[in-house]
């Protein structure tokens, strides 16, 4: 293979032939078949020096990388593991990436630091810039909750339409910058349906069970179509706690990367960084609705508000790392069922079709209306978690996370 890669290369000397007498042979021979047999001092260099075709293939993904953990991500992204490394004589794909890093020249190496000038802090203006960036959806969010509750009539529908506003301005500026940032953002309309719901379904559900609505949501929790703010404002709270573990798991990721000396090792010391940043999240997430149940006078709902939070950071976090493809489907797919348990339920009225809102009545007569939407977004998140821990212990999945934010 690294012997073809070789020949393959403008400028390498060929074989002038076989001499007379010796070879005249092995000349015939060649003659005959049609062909020409790779000369044998090729051959000797390819089996003296397996790297130089893997060089050869892979050269462009060696002159970009700035260093050599970056050749190892896009080897194993190339389906290239420590076994495969082994035939080119080395213990492991991190040690083939720093031969592979050290042996490709470069024309514009990194210029050395100045000595002079003061060295940048992580800490500054553009770290406070996004700590206020992240905590603005919430303190938007309070402070719309504050105005749907101090209001009545037509103050209340303009507060609850400059909120809804305001809140999702804030949340696209946050998501634009800081660790959640994605490269799609083809989940906005699937969040936003799954955030409504969390807002206006269970009232809906609860009133078309038992024969409703006869009204539209006048924004209170008593009226005809009643509404569920806790769990929305636990949810934009939970923004920042969200960018602050999606920052510790990329941080400590990248850490594993550097003192890793094998794809498996690296797998098995970032998937305890993975759960643990997911159960710090979920933690600082049944806080947050614990506290807004207790100040809005509403039951605290974990099992909802868990499981979309779980759901939402998921699929976040498979789509900064470049896996841009389970999150949307599995939104999707949950909002579908959302969709589908409310209009079986207005199908169920139907003459002839009341087995149609049958499972839905039940779920809701044994578990709430909450039952829907937990058991939709708990098996998402389920199955995102099984996926995030399959790709996103991946070394190629880090391969560039370490950018300005």
């Amino acid at each position: 293979m690294s012997g073809l890669g070789e020949l393959d290369r403008p400028g390498t000397p060929r074989d002038p032939g076989p001499r007379e007498g010796a070879g005249g042979e092995d000349a015939g021979r060649a003659g005959r078949d049609g062909r020409q047999s790779p000369p044998a001092s090729a051959v000797r260099r390819s089996a003296a020096d397996p790297v130089k075709g893997l060089l050869h293939r892979h050269r462009e993904l060696c002159e970009r990388a700035v260093d050599p953990l970056e050749i190892a991500a896009g080897l194993e992204a190339h389906g290239v593991t420590d076994r495969t490394a082994a035939r080119f004589r080395h213990r492991d794909v991190f040690s083939l990436a720093e031969e592979m890093y050290a042996r490709v020249p470069r024309d514009g190496d990194a210029p050395a630091p100045p000595e002079d000038g003061p060295t940048p802090r992580p800490g500054g203006p553009r770290a406070a810039g996004s700590v206020l960036l992240a905590l603005l959806p919430g303190v938007l969010c309070a402070a719309a909750v504050a105005g749907l509750r101090l209001t009545d009539g037509r103050p209340r529908l303009i507060a609850a339409a400059v909120g809804v506003l305001a809140v999702s301005l804030a949340l696209g500026a946050a998501l634009r910058r800081g660790p959640l940032t994605a490269a799609t953002r083809t989940t906005s309309t699937w969040t936003c349906w799954l955030l409504g719901y969390a807002l206006l379904g269970d009232g809906l559900l609860r009133t078309a069970v038992s024969g409703g609505p006869d009204g539209l949501p006048d924004g209170s929790p008593d009226g005809a179509w009643p509404v569920t703010l806790a769990p929305v404002l636990a949810l934009t709270l939970s923004y920042a706690p969200a960018a602050g573990c999606a920052h510790l798991f990329a941080a400590g990721a990248r850490r594993k990367l550097s003192s890793s000396r094998g794809l498996t090792d690296f797998s098995a010391s970032v998937r305890p960084l993975l759960l643990g940043a997911f159960a710090l999240y979920l933690g600082a997430l049944a806080a947050l609705l614990t506290l807004t149940g207790a100040v809005l006078g509403e039951p605290a709902d974990w099992s909802q508000g868990l499981s979309l939070g779980a759901l939402l950071l998921l699929a976040r976090l498979l789509g900064v790392h470049g896996h841009t493809h389970a999150g949307p489907f599995v939104l999707t797919a949950t909002a579908a069922a959302e969709a589908a348990a409310l209009a079986t339920v207005f199908a169920g009225r139907l003459p002839g079709c009341g087995l149609l809102s049958a499972p839905v009545e039940a779920l809701v007569a044994a578990c709430g209306p909450a039952g829907v939407p937990t058991a939709a977004c708990g098996i998402g998140a389920l199955t995102l978690l099984v996926h995030a821990c399959r790709l996103l212990t991946r070394a190629s999945a880090h391969a560039s996370t370490e950018r300005t934010r």
